[in-house]
């Protein structure tokens, strides 16, 4: 068995497609432009990446974007007060905290600080409870995209058996709590899982997001499975590059442009000749993301508006 490699790109087009159709539909019917705010403190690299991809997206269907930069050695108050004008902005539809935060700020007071009318990135505890509830609520969208891709993708979910690997309240909890209400039978399991191969292996669905490179082999997995790979590792070592990679031309060449190569949590070509169906890094969950926010501040905009 070679697994189907999942097309997230353009999985992640398609919804962004409909994006631009509900933005354009909105601004002509009651001339509104939904606006999203990025609130970034410090400069960190991957955040800045992020940033710019996401106003790019932004750009190519109508949100307005704007970026609030922040010094990296400013106080929690200073961020708080940022957010609360923001939050008092009627230009402004959704409010994205970009973590990680430096070590000093309370991440936990900032993201709580977000009108949750505008908490389209799906963190503040209001959005977190009703998520949990199963009511209407903004969704985290890492997991808003693995679900979107699944149903994308057509795999069956009802009375499945369902791994989520990794605990985190930004992914691995939200997306738990969403296969339990498409009536998946879950089991979250982490690092310090005993016999964790074990365990893992007896998912019809696996979704793996750890934070260790190349971690998750074919025993990992259930013959059959449709594997999530949530997992975005930058590597720069040559020598690990090449243990995991072994002497693949784009990756050595990639190496020698970058200085590194990306990789997923799981172990692309040891888990295809096992899985059924699978999500590549690049190219597989992250370009979800990103398309998902697009799509909460158009929800975002529509309720304040009183549009739906």
């Amino acid at each position: 068995m070679t697994a189907r490699i999942i097309d997230g790109r353009k999985i992640a087009q398609q919804i962004k497609d409909e994006v631009r159709l509900g933005v354009e539909k909105l601004r002509a019917t009651a001339g509104i432009q939904p606006g999203l705010a990025t609130v970034l403190v410090g400069d960190h690299p991957a955040s800045q990446v992020y940033i710019r991809m996401k106003a790019r997206a932004c750009e190519e269907i109508g949100i307005r974007s704007t970026t609030i930069l922040i010094e990296k050695n400013s106080s929690t108050e200073e961020v708080l007060r940022q957010i609360e004008q923001l939050n008092r902005d009627d230009q402004t539809d959704g409010i994205l905290v970009q973590l990680p935060l430096p070590s000093h700020i309370d991440e936990g007071l900032l993201l709580q600080a977000v009108d949750p009318q505008k908490d389209v990135d799906g963190f503040h505890p209001v959005s977190l409870g009703n998520l949990l509830a199963g009511r209407e609520c903004f969704v985290p969208c890492t997991p808003a995209g693995i679900m979107e891709i699944l149903k994308k993708e057509g795999i069956p979910l009802k009375g499945k058996r369902a791994v989520m690997l990794g605990r985190s309240n930004i992914v691995g909890k939200p997306t738990a709590i969403l296969l339990m209400h498409q009536h998946a039978t879950v089991t979250i399991c982490h690092s310090r899982t005993e016999n964790l191969p074990r365990v893992t292996s007896e998912g019809d669905i696996l979704v793996v997001a750890i934070g260790r490179p190349a971690m998750v082999t074919e025993e990992f997995v259930k013959p059959g499975a449709v594997v999530i790979d949530v997992g975005v590792n930058r590597l720069s070592d040559l020598a690990e590059i090449k243990r995991i990679f072994g002497d693949d031309p784009l990756r050595l060449a990639e190496h020698q442009k970058k200085g590194y190569t990306l990789v997923g949590d799981v172990h692309q070509a040891r888990v295809q000749e096992v899985a059924s169906a699978l999500t590549p890094v690049p190219g597989g969950v992250g370009p979800m993301t990103i398309a998902m926010l697009l799509k909460n501040t158009l929800i975002a905009a529509r309720r304040r508006r009183g549009d739906g």
